[in-house]
């Protein structure tokens, strides 16, 4: 009992840290059990929080899971945004992009799975939310602006729309992590070696740039 009223004491002080705890505890929850799986007790034991606390935060479960789908957004958003793509040649930002996103991938699994369950629900939370639309519309302008420069420069085709080019680089990788098990059980290949691995990152970058070279 002293310790639990320690925590929330400590809660009370500092509302943003454990803010921060419950997102963690929840985007791990979410990521390993679903929607349908995870437990609001179990998010609430992991964070060091009860589950008033959470329900206080972040509402309801189906709150907390649109909370954590933000979150991860804003994540890979924010790094994609630390590239400075608008600063390189085009060439090496499209490159640059696609090692990034290849590598966000194999470093955020969790991400993937968030993504599948939200899937399965249609995006019936992320269609809720006030905050995704401007978290992308930077990316899709500084993408359009390097692929403008690599036509102005005559090593791009013109007319590429920079939604599609993404949704196909992003979808390179995340098919084919998120059926390595099967993919490596048909060709009898392990596809998460660190050869395997290398070289499906050399064959994405040659397959998008040989696309958008003229």
């Amino acid at each position: 009992m002293p310790a639990r009223r320690a925590r929330a004491g400590a809660a009370r002080r500092n509302p943003e840290r454990s803010q921060e705890r419950i997102l963690a505890a929840a985007t791990a929850e979410f990521a390993r059990h679903g929607m349908g799986g995870a437990r609001v007790d179990r998010i609430a034991a992991r964070a060091g929080a009860n589950k008033r606390m959470l329900y206080y935060y972040f509402g309801n479960k189906e709150d907390l899971f649109l909370a954590v789908m933000e979150a991860a957004y804003a994540r890979i958003r924010s790094a994609e945004h630390e590239l400075h793509l608008g600063d390189l040649d085009p060439v090496e930002s499209i490159r640059r992009l696609v090692t990034f996103t290849w590598n966000y991938y194999l470093a955020h699994p969790e991400f993937l799975n968030l993504l599948n369950t939200e899937n399965l629900h249609k995006a019936h939370h992320l269609r809720r939310s006030r905050n995704i639309p401007a978290m992308h519309s930077p990316l899709v302008a500084t993408l359009r602006g390097v692929l403008e420069r690599g036509e102005r420069a005559g090593v791009f085709r013109g007319r590429v729309d920079p939604v599609q080019l993404y949704i196909s680089i992003a979808g390179l990788g995340y098919f084919y992590l998120g059926n390595r098990y099967t993919l490596s059980t048909i060709f009898q290949r392990d596809l998460l070696s660190a050869r395997a691995r290398a070289e499906r990152l050399r064959h994405m970058i040659e397959l998008v740039l040989g696309y958008l070279r003229t």
